[in-house]
């Protein structure tokens, strides 16, 4: 478990919206964050479906995989129309980014196209929409308790199902909700 301090770059850690997080559109939510710097951060939530699947949006796009049943996730409030491929390594598309040994993400098209036709990555969660913060913004949610945070599993950000994520990840942090009090917010 890792400590918060102002400091900290949590790139490649889960944000777990604690109990005392006074936004309703993340609570129980867990972010996976791929990139944290001074001057913000960015992340997409893991466990949050929307009422359209991959399938769906690969046949809007034109693309083959329309019988793909796999959620697709709002994976955060800013530019919900921008679409993010969260994923293992392996080849490299258009725009991908590195984020660490195990995780990439993609943002163009060429990754959906490869994954309708069965040529994608093994492992990956799609999402529409991301989460980010100013500078700053974040080290103050932190720091008033309203995230717990924790470096990120490859096992848990793309073998847990979204259902089971927070409970999941907590349970990995070894923590209780129910044993949690305002002054502790960070595992």
């Amino acid at each position: 478990m890792t400590a918060n301090r102002s400091a900290d770059n949590l790139r490649d850690h889960f944000l777990i919206a604690s109990p005392y997080l006074a936004d309703p559109r993340f609570h129980g939510s867990v972010i996976y964050l791929c990139e944290h710097s001074s001057e913000g951060a960015l992340g997409l939530v893991l466990n949050r479906p929307l009422d359209i699947g991959l399938g769906e949006i690969l046949e809007q796009l034109g693309m083959d995989g329309k019988e793909l049943d796999l959620p697709v996730f709002l994976g955060g409030p800013v530019q919900p129309e921008r679409g993010f491929v969260l994923h293992g390594p392996g080849s490299h598309w258009q725009s991908t980014s590195v984020i660490s040994e195990g995780v990439a993400l993609t943002t163009s098209r060429d990754i959906l196209e490869d994954i309708g036709r069965g040529q994608g990555p093994q492992d990956f969660r799609v999402a529409l929409g991301y989460s980010g913060w100013g500078e700053g913004q974040l080290e103050e949610e932190l720091a008033s308790n309203s995230w717990l945070t924790c470096p990120a599993k490859t096992d848990l950000l793309f073998a847990t199902s979204w259902q089971d994520l927070y409970q999941t990840v907590l349970t990995d942090m070894g923590i209780d909700l129910n044993q949690l009090s305002e002054s502790i917010g960070h595992a």
